[in-house]
């Protein structure tokens, strides 16, 4: 069940503890809840109005099982390499990197089990056009998904792996030639804790005028 009652956490509080939650836990998610979250995504701006997003919610299990297995197949090789490469970035030291990844890892071999997989869909002008050429209509509402689903006390993280093999990604959910993908998002309860998410200071992301910072290697 949520954890907290939509309409009681204040906006910044969504925002501040909406954490990469990848482990979910197999209890369903109710169609209303469903509903409730592409609602929210539908909220988000798009350019010229034109409304491009369109949102699959796949439950069936032989469906989620075939959406997964193409996440899997792209994303377990470099998974395994960013694990065992895993070092400190600006922000995180190897160990919390290489938990990151472990978690990512957990996520690929338990899509199929997630109780909802939402594929964000977008309507493009023709088929042979770039495919990411309208992502940012489709992005704004991926995070109002994102932010109504921490308010239902339920996890949700977008994945682009399986983008690499979006024929067959198309082939699975039956998608007209001038749709495309631009991320699926699993979807459940999560089965840690959220908490404050961990970003760096203000203080260290804000500029004025120009840029007048170094570039971090990350």
């Amino acid at each position: 069940m949520p954890s907290e009652p939509p309409g009681e956490m204040e906006l910044f509080e969504v925002m501040s503890t909406c954490r990469a939650m990848r482990r979910l836990s197999t209890e369903p998610v109710s169609e209303e809840v469903l509903r409730r979250l592409i609602e929210a995504a539908s909220y988000a701006p798009s350019g010229r109005n034109l409304q491009r997003a369109r949102w699959i919610v796949v439950r069936d299990a032989d469906q989620k099982a075939a959406v997964a297995a193409l996440n899997r197949r792209a994303s377990e090789e470099p998974v395994r390499r960013y694990i065992e490469a895993a070092e400190s970035s600006g922000h995180q030291d190897g160990e919390q990197r290489r938990r990151m990844w472990e978690s990512v890892r957990w996520q690929t071999e338990h899509m199929h089990e997630a109780p909802a997989l939402i594929v964000a869909c977008c309507i493009l002008d023709d088929p042979d056009q770039n495919p990411y050429r309208y992502g940012s209509s489709v992005w704004p509402g991926i995070q109002n998904l994102l932010l109504a689903a921490r308010a239902h006390g339920l996890g949700a993280v977008p994945t682009t792996f399986a983008l690499e093999y979006r024929d067959e990604l198309a082939q699975v959910l039956s998608l007209p030639p001038r749709v495309c993908v631009q991320a699926i998002i699993p979807v459940g309860s999560p089965t840690g804790r959220f908490g404050p998410v961990r970003r760096l200071p203000v203080e260290d992301v804000l500029m004025h005028e120009r840029w007048d910072g170094p570039v971090p290697v990350t």
